[in-house]
């Protein structure tokens, strides 16, 4: 295995695919992606707010800049797992992630509790500023999904993702009690992410044209904070959404 990244500067797009078009483009794209040696896997999310829910709010206004944070493990972890600790970035479009890995008693001492884990680096220096400056920084949100990942054959910057079965709760915000709770789309349907340091190839804009699959604005946090306020439902590909322009 590699070294794990850390840091994270790169273009993100968001679809809402059908089962139809999911399989249309996986087609499309087959000679030019690869999916990834870990294959589909459940990932699972808990994102910190303010006592206001300041963070998310602020972001629903589509501001420039926005910021948020969030402890992520890849499947369900136990109590001897290693889970990361990520302050994720958006200024004019560009996405800037930011990551620890630590073990997840560390983690959640220092997220939960304020226990400055047992070393030092400057990701957890900008971690640890985030947290000072919102001063009332809490577990808001748990939301976890099935994601299958694939990677550029010929450049490996390039990543795709797709995500299924993407639930929320607000109760229970433990990574080790599993993954359960409110579905955000219907069954069948697909979020993909294009992933690129810059401008998107020719194939994969002719493959998104010819599908006619368009951008659109979408946010797991978003959604579910929506959802548990009560102010929308469930999300799904038959809803009329601004079709997006995104330069190949």
């Amino acid at each position: 295995m590699g070294k794990i990244k850390s840091t994270f500067q790169r273009y993100e797009k968001k679809y809402l695919l059908d089962e139809n078009k999911y399989y249309k483009f996986l087609n499309k794209i087959e000679d030019k992606m690869r999916i990834d040696d870990y294959g589909k896997v459940t990932i699972c999310n808990i994102y910190f707010d303010t006592e206001d829910s300041r963070l998310i709010r602020y972001s629903l206004d589509k501001p420039v800049y926005k910021e948020k944070l969030r402890m992520r493990s890849y499947d369900v972890p136990n109590s001897k797992s290693t889970v990361f600790v990520e302050l994720k970035k958006k200024y004019d479009g560009v996405v800037y992630k930011r990551r620890e890995n630590m073990l997840i008693v560390e983690a959640e001492n220092y997220l939960y509790r304020g226990e400055y884990p047992s070393f030092e680096s400057q990701v957890l220096h900008e971690i640890d500023w985030f947290i000072n400056h919102y001063k009332t920084i809490q577990p808001s949100m748990y939301i976890s999904y099935e994601r299958i990942a694939m990677y550029g054959i010929e450049d490996s910057e390039i990543r795709i993702t797709f995500d299924e079965n993407i639930l929320w709760r607000d109760t229970e915000l433990d990574l080790k009690k599993g993954s359960w709770g409110n579905p955000i789309i219907n069954k069948n349907e697909y979020l993909m992410e294009v992933k690129i340091a810059g401008g998107m190839p020719f194939w994969l804009c002719d493959a998104l044209n010819s599908l006619e699959i368009y951008p659109r604005s979408f946010s797991k946090y978003g959604i579910a904070y929506q959802m548990q306020q009560g102010y929308i439902d469930m999300i799904n590909t038959e809803e009329s959404y601004e079709r997006e322009v995104f330069a190949c």
